[in-house]
């Protein structure tokens, strides 16, 4: 699964290519974290919406299942695009664009997870959580992954499996699709529009270069800064109303809607620092602007789920 929350974006220093390390690398796991975390999340709210305590064994159930997935279908990911992977300068020694994992290996371990993984889901919770967890994969791997070689839509339609871990936790602990559910899924949905464009922008020649749309093409600069620009604006606007949605179906309280607000505030904020881009387009200024976007983006969503799971209602400590 994609969670739009993800470090994994970010240039790390060289690691050690041992197959231990090699794994890590092709399970993601920096974004399998955040997936688990935003799902764990989602149970924790419901769990509260049915009157028990979170702290049982289907929370551990429900993660285990969720992560394995993510994994499976971090290695797909790969899989399809070792090539475009080893022409960006940072993803070229991801292990099986560098030749270290060989393709069958790849697709025996992404496609054991990704299924042995959602047999567990709907085995340990319930069909719908496993059937909406394999589903998420399949939007991940069978038509996000194939779309950004083809139109920059590729985020919008990527931002729909990258939203449902918190809605999958809902539905580990509640066994159906509610309204709350689908306010953490919209909160999830409209997060990632500003990321992906902090993102977009700072690898734009290296997203060009393996033939990704993930920003309009480079040759017209300003076009595409203004296009990034805008969308970015428009979903940090947006977020700011989503993300209170929660307190208004009563599923947090009066001090979530001011941490929400705030958070909202301060997300918008470097948001529009962000278009300094407009200004020069190709200088370091723009880069840092993006740069700073992108940390705000990874601080902000942790720490408005901490405020919804704190002042949930009917929260239980134990």
């Amino acid at each position: 699964m994609a969670t739009s929350a993800t470090t994994d974006h970010v240039l790390a220093p060289a690691k050690p290519h041992s197959l231990l390390a090699d794994y890590a690398t092709l399970f993601k796991l920096r974004i399998s974290t955040m997936v688990i975390i935003t799902a764990g999340a989602g149970f924790y709210l419901g769990s509260l919406r049915s009157g028990i305590s979170p702290f049982h064994a289907g929370l551990l159930q429900a993660l285990v299942g969720i992560a394995v997935v993510t994994c499976g279908s971090s290695a797909l990911n790969q899989a399809l695009e070792r090539k475009s992977d080893s022409l960006m300068r940072r993803t070229a020694d991801r292990p099986m664009a560098a030749g270290r994992i060989s393709l069958a290996h790849g697709l025996i371990l992404g496609f054991t997870a990704t299924f042995l993984g959602s047999l567990y889901l709907a085995y340990t919770t319930n069909l719908l959580t496993g059937t909406l967890t394999l589903l998420t994969a399949i939007g991940y791997v069978a038509i996000y992954t194939p779309l950004k070689r083809v139109t920059t839509i590729n985020t919008f339609i990527g931002a729909f499996p990258g939203a449902l871990p918190p809605l999958i936790g809902w539905t580990a602990a509640r066994g159906v699709i509610e309204w709350p559910g689908v306010a953490l899924f919209a909160i999830l949905f409209v997060w990632q529009f500003p990321h992906f464009m902090a993102i977009g922008w700072m690898y734009r020649e290296d997203y060009a270069r393996a033939g990704i749309r993930l920003t309009p093409n480079l040759p017209n600069t300003r076009y595409a800064a203004q296009s990034t620009v805008i969308q970015a604006l428009f979903y940090a606007v947006l977020m700011i109303p989503v993300s209170l949605w929660p307190a208004a179906l009563h599923t947090t309280g009066h001090l979530y809607a001011t941490a929400a607000s705030l958070l909202g505030a301060g997300y918008l904020w470097y948001t529009i620092r962000f278009a300094r881009i407009l200004r020069d387009p190709t200088s370091e200024t723009s880069l840092v602007a993006a740069r700073n976007l992108l940390r705000a983006s990874i601080l902000y969503l942790p720490l408005l789920l901490a405020a919804m799971m704190l002042d949930a209602k009917g929260r239980l400590l134990f």
